[in-house]
């Protein structure tokens, strides 16, 4: 089994916020597999066990706020005995502009405290990670105001078609595998051939 969890914080106050684009692609793949997103009583996540092109997969949104992800993901990789690398955790990302995405197989937070915390409660970096641009702050003393703010009009407009394309990214990954995916999503735009 896969699966795939995407990193946000719990609640109303930040349900369109920056910082939760990985719980808004796990909703668009609920939908799109026609799945329920529940709460299991003995784990702080909503979960989704779905069938896709013949694999099964879990989906997976940890209910810890954002700092704390590491124990949802390793009770839930403990429960449903996932190998780290049949794991994909989705997260915003300042770094990269606004849409663009990128399929990594292992490596460092790069500053996300998602990740961090997954990272040190797992004790590898060995899982693999989309993390899609959200754009940075205008100014750097602001990154956690401008990370829990919500998209604004402009950036609202776009958000339809980025979580569909990072839809489409954890697809490929199911399915055509980690390499193949990582040459066809991680591009500056769909008609770059760099």
């Amino acid at each position: 089994m896969k699966l795939i969890v995407g990193l946000g914080n719990p609640g109303r106050l930040y349900i369109d916020s920056r910082h939760n684009i990985g719980f808004l692609l796990i909703r668009a793949l609920a939908k799109s597999w026609n799945v329920n997103l529940k709460k299991d009583r003995q784990l702080p996540s909503l979960i989704g066990k779905a069938r896709f092109k013949g694999r099964y997969v879990l989906l997976a949104m940890p209910l810890t706020f954002m700092n704390l992800s590491g124990v949802a993901v390793a009770e839930l990789v403990n429960k449903y005995d996932i190998d780290i690398e049949d794991l994909l955790v989705v997260c915003d990302d300042l770094d990269l502009e606004l849409g663009r995405i990128r399929l990594k197989p292992r490596g460092s937070s790069g500053g996300h405290r998602g990740l961090r915390s997954i990272i040190d409660t797992l004790e590898t970096d060995g899982f693999c990670r989309l993390r899609i641009g959200i754009g940075r702050a205008p100014l750097k003393s602001q990154t956690s105001d401008y990370v829990l703010s919500s998209f604004n009009k402009q950036e609202k407009a776009k958000i339809k078609d980025i979580i569909e394309n990072a839809a489409s990214c954890c697809q490929a990954w199911l399915t055509e595998g980690l390499d193949k995916c990582m040459n066809a999503f991680n591009v500056k735009d769909k008609n770059s051939k760099s």
